[in-house]
This record gives C-alpha cells, structure tokens and sequence, in this order.
C-alpha cells in the first residue's frame, strides 16, 4: 500500500496555501491551478507532464507553473518523492511586482521561461519563503523571504506578447472561457459556447484546445474545482459547494476532487479551517 501523506496550511494574511506531501505511485491526474505554482522536490524523482513535455524532478530541482498549465503527476521511482509547493494569486503577484518595477506591462503576462530550475539561491529562497508561511514565523519574517523569492522569481520570468497569427484563435477561446465563468454552475452545452462566440461546435473545440490544451468540457471541470477549493477554504459545506458549481450532487464533485488533489473536499475544508466535518463526506 502507498504511504501517501499530505500538509496543507493557509496563510491568514495573503491565502496563499502551502503543501508539503509525499506520494508514491501515482499522484494525481491532469488538472490545472488558477494560480503561479511554486516548488521544490525534497526526496525521491517527481515525474510530470506539462507544456507537452515530461519532465522530472529530484532534490535540487524548483518546477514553475503558470496559471492553467495542465500537469499531472506521479512517482516513477520505488520509494516515491515528496516536495513542497505553494501557489501565488494571478492578481497579488502581479500587484506585488509593480513595488519591484517602476512600471508592468498591462498588455502582457507573466510568463516562465523554464519548467525546471536548478539553481541553488532560488532553491533555498523557496524553501525559506515555504516555512515561515508554513510554520507562521513572524510577520517580518514571512513578509521579507516572499520579497527575496519574488527577486529571484523574476530572473525567471519574461513579459510574453502574442503573436498576431494567434490573436483571432485565441479571441474565441478567451470568449468562451469568459462564458464559462460567468455560467460555471449552469448546465453549458458546446452549442451555447458556440452561439456566444459567433463560430460553429467544432471551429470552437478546435481554438479552444490550441490556447487552453483542454476540451471546453474538461476545462470547466477544472473551473469548478478551483472554485470549489475557493468556497471549501471560506468553511462552507461540501453538499452546498456541489450545489452551487453545477455538480450532480456531493459525492460526484468528491470524485472529481479527489482525482486532482488526492484529498476530498471535507478535508481540505477541514485543513484550511479547522471546521468539523459536520457529517460530510
């Protein structure tokens, strides 16, 4: 039997969660963050797929994801791995970089040059940043290693602008993706996102795939788990949760759930509010 474990906390002042966890065998299936995800592999080979290659990581290595890269994730050597990660708001960290840069860009995104890094200084920055947020060090200090991993990040990162070629494609994906916001607890089909993006069921599937790298379906799937992350974190119940997001009912949005995080959701309620599990599953 795999002994998997996980840590989870929740910064009180940024929300920014933290994870230290061990897996072995498989971790996790596809999924996505709405969020820049920050780590480092501690023991073992981490093994997974993102920007269509297959990477590995070992003690030594930090990985980078920006929002929506799909990864998944697994242990392709006995013993398994463990890391740590955390994951950084879209909207703080560029708001953040603005005290690190006279001006940003407003047209352009973050953007990782690497996957993964083997560079000694951002290693251990991450790993100062990861435990005074995890071990709730003192405000001062937690505040002053996110300021020096925010340096050391931006080594790493470029201002990426789209090609023209792109632009029309990738105007009907945005377009449907802003749909699927605005109805994510709705009972979408591909011909309501076709409707609102002026294209037909297919011209839509294809330009979606080609800027998001996952089907409109399996997109708004994601969608809802990383708000279901969201809602879960604030204390509220499991069953309301799956309620709201479009879900059959609590144990279809468990399935789902525990597929991409390898927790249930009562759970992760529970890690991130020291709520009672009230019965829910």
């Amino acid at each position: 039997m795999a002994k998997d474990w996980l840590e989870l906390r929740q910064h009180a002042d940024t929300g920014i969660e933290t994870i230290r966890a061990h897996f072995e065998g498989h971790a996790y299936d596809p999924h996505w963050h709405d969020s820049y995800l920050v780590g480092i592999t501690l023991t073992g080979t981490q093994q997974f797929h993102c920007r269509r290659e297959r990477h590995r990581s070992t003690p030594g290595d930090a990985f980078l994801l920006e929002p929506g890269e799909i990864h998944d994730g697994d242990a392709p050597v006995e013993g398994g791995f463990t890391y740590l990660t955390f994951y950084l708001d879209d909207k703080w960290l560029n708001n953040t970089l603005s005290g690190l840069y006279e001006s940003v860009p407003s047209s352009y995104a973050l953007h990782f040059s690497r996957t993964i890094a083997r560079e000694p200084q951002l290693v251990q920055t991450i790993a100062q940043t990861f435990y005074a947020l995890h071990s709730d060090e003192m405000r001062i200090i937690q505040q002053s290693t996110m300021d020096a991993l925010l340096g050391q990040l931006t080594r790493h990162c470029q201002w990426r602008r789209r090609l023209p070629s792109q632009v029309q494609s990738a105007a009907i994906a945005h377009r449907a993706r802003d749909y699927l916001h605005a109805h994510m607890g709705d009972n979408i089909g591909l011909s309501d996102l076709a409707r609102e993006t002026g294209t037909d069921r297919f011209t839509l599937t294809r330009c979606f795939k080609r800027e998001f790298h996952l089907s409109p379906h399996a997109w708004l799937i994601q969608l809802r788990l990383a708000h279901a992350r969201m809602l879960l974190a604030k204390g509220e119940l499991p069953a309301d949760v799956a309620a709201a997001l479009g879900f059959a009912d609590q144990s279809h949005l468990g399935r789902w759930f525990q597929r991409a995080y390898r927790l249930t959701p009562a759970h992760y309620r529970r890690l991130c509010t020291n709520l009672p599990d009230q019965g829910e599953k």
